[in-house]
């Protein structure tokens, strides 16, 4: 036996088909022991190895490595009891050849070969022409990824173009490695980054990448992802990652600004949830001298604030005629002196909040000469005398500037109010020479680490990554946490002891009850009976001076968290919370670990199976998960709901659901399909929405929302049968009346009726209808005055529109500018003039200025959704298709 081996170990073709066959039947032992025994025999090593590496078959179903890589795992192994064996004993005639062939096997056919290969036939020596040679060889067949892998072994980075390496790989969903390719080498870096903030551009089509690469075969899924919304986040994070100059990436920063606008525009003319001069700081800010985003806001304050303040801004930037939308220089000529300039906001500024503020508001219960701004280190010292008293209870918050349209995510604090009964002290960081002065940074350490100071935060975790943004201190000596009470643990937990005892405890704010309340007003709401006023959340904090609103704003938000505690520590039990409020942050803690400990196992044991699932599933509105949805089947259904009632975001892959939802009454936010996913987190989070999404983004969106409100819908299903699921799970139970009370296009729930022979005046005085066409004249025995009849093409009895929502009188409309208060134009031309004889009202949406009529497309939606409305309608309120009188509603309902 061993000499029969010891002849069959000496040629390698022999000796390779006999580990095959242990191979296949995954006997490895044997495999080892004959393999070591052959290597033993080769006259020639390092040549016969080669020749058993070339007949080596390459991925096989079902293994997880190849035989190839086995054997040269076991021939490393052996080459450490055998030293001598090495290529520099080899002739060197004979050296050449044997790197060549060496490198020939490292193709896609045996990824694994690349690290021992190159170790041991000494690749990275060999001429770099011929490994360019290989490296374009790889490319040309489509392997991008091995060619890549190859040249950053060999450190070819710099001998290879860029882009011929870079683009297939990002194209085909492997940025990383990419990334990976020009890291440490600055030329390259910023070359790829400018490359994507190229493929943001407007113009930029994904055609000329297919035909500088015919041979890349891309699915559906990495088209998808060239997009400038998908780019954009990525050049950012790359521009932080290299260290690249964001004036490089114009593309990405433009989008981002715009962006910004559309979201400030939003929080100021639709959810009026900033302040004039807070939204005209950000907008001047994002704008700053960039003559296109002087345009768009310009075309944005057309849609959304009206021509006057459109010419205002426009007069203010000196933008040319010809790059104004239509109306506004016209506009612009109609101008006072008085009313040319861009308004600046009022002045004159009281600290004591109206009587109307004080009614819906919590406020501060302090006066104002107890507030103290500090800038100075002797200032600081008072403060610090106070709150490091033993026993001190501080209430604890920071400020910093909204990142809008900024370039950099980091955010330093720009305000730190610290609380204690009676008084608060708000820090000016912005102050030159005091936040980095050695006395401040040594007193928020000491704040911080005494134990015998209790600090009452709420959602700290942002604070303390701003606080080392602002202090690079604080990485270098981790700051200490002693005495910490997070009141959004304390929060989460009267929520959970809320929903498990059902109607007892605090109060809960329910979707759709009056305004929408979040985070730390909710939590003020529901101890103290009043929320927050959040006008200034999103102020500039870093502009000095301060207006008095902004101090008092700072003020009450530290305060507040003093009066919050008070109030829970008195009863802790009728908020469902156990005596000891700080223990809710280690148990909080404890929880924590054990679940993210659960959620490894379950990774394991997914990985295990094989499967390909997610640990923590969404709660999916789905054919089988719908029932549960995080809670048991069982449980009664929420309180019966008017559409009006539920306000949600729609994620951007979810716009179809949106248009049902909306269709129905509901107030419904879609995401446009440039806007990013945490987009729906901010709305949620300020304006009380919950979010419908659907798919990845789910585990991001859920964690920044309070619990149940973000909802994941199963991708697979029909719009409308999601929309049956959203209504089923809300308990929302539209009515006939609800069908488009809504308007399609903007969401708005207001509409102006306009008798047609109001209509027909207009267009004929705006040059729609031509003169020959005649006015068209009331029935017989009928006057416009009267209830119209069904129009001529609805059947007899056949539902009539009389939707649900708001009625704006005829005086809303400027019969001059035909525009709305809230600047929306009257879109006339979409009037076909045929319609006049047949349509006795027309339906104006006061805020975009689209027109509607009722027609058969009310009677199909109708019909469309009678299941939904049978669904969610009791027996005895069963559907009646008689005319109803429209009933007239004032416009500040």
């Amino acid at each position: 036996m061993s000499q029969a081996t010891q002849q069959l170990g000496a040629d390698p073709t022999a000796l390779r088909e006999q580990l095959f066959d242990f191979w296949t039947r995954k006997e490895l032992e044997p495999l080892r022991a004959v393999a070591f025994k052959g290597f033993s025999d080769f006259q020639t090593p390092l040549e016969d190895l080669l020749c058993v590496l070339e007949g080596c078959p390459g991925r096989q179903k079902g293994k997880a490595t190849t035989m190839g890589h086995s054997i040269l795992m076991e021939f490393e192994r052996w080459r450490r009891t055998h030293p001598k064996v090495t290529l520099q004993a080899v002739p060197e005639v004979s050296k050449l050849g044997l790197q060549r062939r060496a490198l020939s096997l490292l193709t896609d056919a045996q990824p694994s070969f690349m690290d021992p290969l190159i170790d041991i036939y000494q690749l990275g020596n060999l001429d770099r022409s011929i490994l360019r040679l290989h490296i374009f060889k790889l490319q040309a067949v489509n392997c991008y990824r091995e060619a890549a892998l190859l040249s950053m072994k060999l450190e070819l980075q710099s001998e290879v173009d860029m882009e011929e390496m870079c683009v297939p790989l990002i194209l085909q969903d492997k940025l990383p490695m990419a990334e990976s390719f020009v890291r440490g080498h600055p030329r390259l870096e910023e070359r790829m980054v400018t490359l994507l903030d190229s493929w943001c551009r407007p113009d930029f089509s994904i055609a000329q990448l297919r035909r500088q690469f015919p041979r890349l075969s891309l699915s559906k899924h990495q088209t998808d992802q060239i997009q400038p919304k998908m780019l954009s986040k990525q050049v950012f994070r790359l521009m932080e990652k290299f260290n690249i100059d964001p004036g490089l990436c114009p593309n990405s920063v433009y989008k981002r600004k715009s962006d910004s606008m559309r979201f400030l525009m939003y929080k100021r003319f639709v959810e009026k949830g900033m302040s004039e001069e807070n939204w005209r700081d950000h907008v001047q800010s994002t704008v700053a001298d960039d003559p296109e985003l002087q345009i768009q806001l310009v075309e944005l304050m057309v849609k959304y604030g009206g021509m006057v303040n459109a010419a205002q801004w426009s007069l203010h930037y000196g933008l040319p005629k010809d790059r104004l939308p239509f109306g506004v220089w016209d506009t612009q000529e109609s101008l006072p002196p008085s009313l040319r300039e861009v308004s600046k906001g009022c002045n004159a500024e009281s600290w004591d909040p109206s009587q109307a503020h004080r009614d819906r508001f919590y406020q501060l219960p302090i006066t104002r000469d107890h507030v103290h701004f500090l800038e100075t280190l002797e200032g600081l010292q008072r403060c610090r005398d106070i709150v490091l008293q033993p026993g001190c209870i501080v209430g604890v918050d920071m400020e910093w500037r909204a990142g809008f349209g900024a370039v950099s995510p980091q955010q330093r604090v720009a305000l730190i109010q610290l609380a204690v009964p009676g008084q608060v002290f708000l820090l000016d960081l912005c102050a030159h020479g005091f936040s980095q002065h050695n006395i401040t940074v040594t007193f928020i350490r000491s704040l911080f680490s005494a134990t015998t100071v209790l600090k009452l935060g709420y959602g700290m975790a942002g604070d303390l990554k701003c606080l080392l943004a602002t202090w690079a201190q604080f990485s270098e000596e981790p700051l200490k946490m002693e005495g910490v009470l997070d009141l959004l643990n304390v929060h989460q937990q009267m929520q959970r002891s809320t929903s498990s005892r059902g109607s007892g405890g605090p109060r809960c704010v329910l979707v759709g009850e009056g305004p929408a309340e979040k985070g730390l007003s909710l939590l003020v709401q529901q101890v103290l009976g009043k929320p927050l006023d959040k006008m200034e959340q999103l102020s500039n904090w870093e502009r000095r001076p301060l207006r008095t609103s902004q101090l008092r704003y700072a003020a009450v938000d530290a305060y507040c968290l003093l009066d919050v505690y008070s109030a829970l520590s008195r009863d802790p039990a009728s908020f469902g919370l156990p005596q000891d409020l700080c223990s809710i942050s280690s148990l909080q803690t404890e929880k924590s670990k054990e679940e993210k400990k659960r959620k490894e196992e379950k990774k394991k044991q997914a990985r295990r199976r094989g499967a390909h699932q997610e640990s923590d599933p969404a709660p999916t509105l789905g054919p089988e998960k719908s029932p549960q949805l995080g809670e048991d089947s069982q449980s009664p259904l929420p309180p019966r709901m008017a559409p009006q009632q539920l306000r949600v975001v729609c994620d951007n892959m979810l716009q179809g659901l949106g248009r049902y939802l909306r269709c129905l009454g509901v107030d419904v936010v879609l995401l446009e399909n440039t806007d990013d996913h945490r987009v729906a987190a901010q709305l949620a989070q300020e304006d009380g929405r919950v979010i419908l999404t659907c798919g990845q983004p789910y585990q991001t969106l859920k964690s920044q929302v309070g619990e149940g409100r973000c909802i994941a819908l199963d991708c697979s299903e029909k719009a409308r049968d999601q929309a049956v699921r959203v209504l089923k799970h809300f308990n929302v139970q539209p009515t006939q009346s609800d069908i488009f009370s809504r308007c399609q296009v903007c969401n708005s729930d207001q509409y102006l009726k306009m008798p047609r022979e109001n209509m027909t005046r207009l267009l004929k005085e705006r040059g729609f209808l031509q003169q020959q066409q005649q006015a068209p004249v009331p029935p017989e025995g009928e006057t416009w005055d009267d209830p119209p009849s069904p129009a001529p093409f609805l059947a007899p009895g056949a539902p009539r529109y009389s939707p649900h929502c708001r009625w704006a009188p005829l005086s809303d409309l400027d019969s001059s500018t035909l525009t709305f208060p809230r600047g929306a134009v009257l879109q006339l031309h979409t009037v076909p003039p045929g319609l006049l004889p047949r349509i006795p009202f027309f339906f104006i949406c006061t805020g975009c200025g689209k027109i509607f009529w009722e027609g058969s497309h009310f009677s199909r939606v109708l019909s469309q959704f009678q299941e939904v409305l049978c669904i969610t309608e009791d027996t005895e309120d069963t559907l009646s298709f008689s005319t109803q009188q429209d009933r007239p509603l004032t416009s500040d309902r």
